[in-house]
């Protein structure tokens, strides 16, 4: 069974930073794809950033720049470095693994900015 749990949400002021974390189960994590997602309210859900397992990053236009994907294999965990956060990035921030034809996701964890 694959749980994902993310964490380091928050509220935070434009400009601030956050780092979300994604605490994986060890099974198939070295050799799975990472992404981050997210929703706002009123929106559909949309790609932020993905990380492959031989760690090439692919990021939404809308966060180029500002946040930054990474990962440690040894721990499990995919990271979201989030800097000169806006009011715009304001949504609930989910993590998702992919192995071969599965896909999981976390339970999401809130980012708030305020102007």
């Amino acid at each position: 069974q694959v749980q994902l749990v993310e964490s380091g949400g928050g509220l935070v002021q434009a400009g601030g930073s956050l780092r979300l974390s994604c605490a994986a189960s060890r099974t198939f994590f070295s050799i799975s794809v990472m992404g981050w997602y997210r929703q706002a309210p009123g929106k559909q859900r949309e790609l932020v950033a993905t990380i492959s397992s031989d760690g090439r990053t692919n990021y939404a236009d809308s966060v180029k720049g500002r946040f930054t994907i990474s990962r440690d294999n040894a721990k499990s965990t995919a990271y979201l470095q989030m800097n000169s956060l806006a009011p715009d990035d304001t949504a609930v921030y989910y993590c998702r693994q992919i192995y071969g034809s599965g896909t999981y996701w976390g339970q999401g964890t809130q980012v708030t900015v305020s102007s």
